[in-house]
């Protein structure tokens, strides 16, 4: 376990935007996990894991323990046609969906190069191309922070929906995701009715092809953080109801939905570019001149050049479309994780 006092974040999240922390631990193991609960020093302190870094953004400097998670391992077992990976909570998730191709393991493809770590994947509930994480998952194993034992929770006791599961409500600070497990079939069945893959799918012949194809897409269409600091996707794509489909798809024929749980489920991407915001800039932050779905840290951005740059995108796009964004981009305060909503509601 490594302890460092007052440290920089920029380095330990995809923004890479200037912002201190009192404490950063770095943990590889389970009872370095549980050694940070139980130091006297540290009992009363704000407690915040972070994988990657790569979904969140620091409002403020936190004031409490940073505990980055580095465990790491996978292993593999099978049953008749099905396979099994468990998987450490460390473990880089862009790594893993290509090693599993190496292993000739298919069904990750279409979730490659999401950033971020094996353990944040349930919490988001990451999804791209037609595949949630939900889809895939078995189980996931967290370390409650009460009684500080590992417990397994099913897939169904996840609660997963969109970028959503129990760990952001019923669990949210309660829990440290240490492991996954992921049940996939040795017989390859692609999921290609999404988007471009779908116009592809007569070549996509090979789980290799698919997962070739998404990363050309991605790294296309957004920006590498390792180059231009940003979280990825920043707003959610919206549902709204059919009848608010119908409504806008009437004025703006170029409208795509998509059916969704509760509604019709339309690209945020297109409703800010619409707005004619690609490139809109408010300090050092900006809207991706190539993918309004995302903001990038393009001139030293500090967290209130992203946070008046997010609320000025939300206006805008609730003032033409009446519909409202919500970000998936996780936000946290000095203590504890915040909203948009909350920030900007304690300004005026």
């Amino acid at each position: 376990m490594n302890v460092n006092n007052n440290v920089n974040l920029k380095p330990f999240h995809t923004f890479g935007i200037d912002v201190p922390c009192d404490v950063l631990v770095e943990a590889s193991s389970i009872d370095d996990l549980i050694s940070v609960y139980r130091h006297p020093d540290w009992q009363d302190l704000p407690k915040l894991i972070l994988g990657k870094g790569s979904n969140v953004l620091f409002t403020e400097p936190f004031h409490g323990v940073i505990v980055i998670n580095q465990l790491l391992g996978k292993s593999i077992s099978a049953d008749g046609e099905d396979i099994y990976l468990k998987v450490s909570g460390g473990e880089d998730w862009p790594n893993l969906v290509e090693w599993a191709l190496t292993q000739g393991i298919p069904g990750l493809e279409n979730l490659a190069l999401i950033p971020g770590c094996a353990g944040s994947a349930p919490i988001q509930n990451i999804g791209a191309y037609g595949v949630e994480f939900k889809d895939i998952c078995e189980y996931v194993e967290y370390l409650d922070l009460e009684s500080l034992d590992i417990v397994r929770l099913s897939t169904q006791e996840c609660q997963f929906g969109y970028r959503d599961s129990i760990f952001k409500h019923d669990l949210l600070g309660k829990a440290i995701i240490t492991s996954i497990g992921l049940k996939l079939s040795s017989q390859w069945k692609p999921t290609l009715n999404y988007g471009p893959l779908n116009t592809e799918k007569e070549l996509l012949t090979s789980p290799q092809l698919v997962f070739d194809l998404v990363c050309d897409i991605r790294r296309s269409k957004l920006p590498d953080p390792n180059v231009t600091g940003n979280a990825g996707s920043f707003f959610k794509n919206p549902v709204i109801t059919h009848e608010n489909y119908r409504q806008l798809q009437a004025l703006y024929p170029d409208l795509n939905g998509y059916k969704a749980d509760g509604g019709v489920k339309i690209a945020a991407g297109w409703l800010i570019d619409r707005c004619g915001l690609k490139g809109y800039q408010i300090g050092g932050a900006q809207v991706h001149p190539q993918q309004a779905l995302v903001i990038v840290n393009v001139d030293n951005a500090t967290s209130n050049d992203v946070l008046d740059l997010a609320w000025f995108i939300k206006h805008a796009v609730q003032d033409k479309y009446g519909v409202e964004l919500e970000h998936e981009v996780r936000f946290f305060n000095d203590k504890q994780e915040t909203r948009l909503e909350n920030i900007f509601s304690e300004r005026f």
